[in-house]
């Protein structure tokens, strides 16, 4: 299995830069942790990075449609990023998804398919297979070197923060792409953690277990995190997580509210309860952390 590098980041920074907005790190008062707002990106999610990547390099390619499925962020980057480049786009949604994320990749010309949860590969495939269109999971290759681009930011941006430490960063976890690409790219010494909410914590079973672990639908589909209920790591993500990732924890339901409200009263950050889950899991967990500043990227606001 071929990993992705970081000269595969760099590459990917650049080619996406043109599309995205270099998001700043905000201080929170009194406290040692710096938001990364990539609720601000077009689309309002960081999805938009690895969703340009991938389709600009199948663009290359000559392909003209692309298909992916998503629960809705990943699909609004991926209507997104196809347009830019004059691409067909189709989504496939889970019937769970907000009447938000759904109305967004429609506005942005997808075709949207709407399936039960438990059926949103299956679908996907079998569509892609009949409309002749090249499938962009959202853990491919090209898609966590896009992500990664968040890493390479703050590698450069975070250690000038403070001189106590290189510092961490904490980066929320669905099927893994935004965390494999992050912690590919982050600095020497920087420490990465994945965050999930306790109710969706695939993840943190997979890495405390040492091999992928799947959770039922229902039991993730809990969680009020609608962006990180995926029910098992992608594979490709999961073999960049155990060489390249430091910890994975884990917040409550309540803690994930709390900080939603906290970004958006205290910091103007509107943000929705997946990408609050790592200001949550600061407050929730930050005696336990290393020394010095800690990055916590908010990852969407659609909301």
């Amino acid at each position: 299995m071929t990993l992705v590098t970081a000269a595969d980041v760099g590459a990917a920074a650049e080619r996406i830069a043109p599309y995205v907005l270099r998001t700043p790190l905000v201080r929170v008062p009194g406290e040692r942790l710096w938001i990364k707002p990539e609720n601000r990106q077009p689309t309002r999610s960081f999805k938009v990075r690895g969703a340009l990547n991938a389709v600009a390099e199948l663009a290359g390619r000559g392909v003209e449609h692309v298909i992916a499925q998503s629960s809705g962020n990943h699909a609004q980057a991926i209507a997104y990023a196809a347009g830019r480049f004059g691409l067909r786009a189709t989504v496939v949604l889970p019937d769970t998804a907000p009447d938000l994320k759904v109305a967004a990749a429609r506005a942005l010309g997808a075709q949207v398919v709407i399936v039960p949860p438990a059926l949103r590969e299956d679908a996907c495939l079998a569509l892609a297979d009949r409309l002749g269109a090249a499938v962009i999971r959202s853990d491919d290759a090209a898609v966590i070197a896009g992500h990664g681009s968040i890493g390479a930011e703050l590698s450069r941006d975070l250690p000038a923060r403070a001189a106590e430490g290189p510092g961490t960063i904490l980066v929320p976890v669905c099927n893994g792409g935004l965390l494999s690409g992050v912690a590919v790219a982050a600095g020497p010494g920087i420490t990465v953690i994945g965050v999930e909410p306790e109710l969706a914590a695939d993840g943190q079973a997979s890495f405390r277990a040492g091999r992928r672990l799947a959770w039922p639908v229902a039991d993730t589909y809990r969680t009020i995190a609608d962006g990180l209920r995926a029910p098992v790591l992608g594979e490709l993500a999961w073999e960049h997580i155990r060489r390249h990732v430091d910890d994975m924890i884990t917040v409550s339901e309540e803690q994930i509210a709390a900080a939603a409200e906290f970004l958006r009263s205290k910091l103007g950050e509107h943000a929705e309860p997946s990408g609050a889950v790592t200001t949550a899991a600061y407050f929730a967990h930050h005696e336990a952390l290393p020394e010095g500043p800690v990055a916590a990227i908010l990852t969407g606001g659609n909301v």
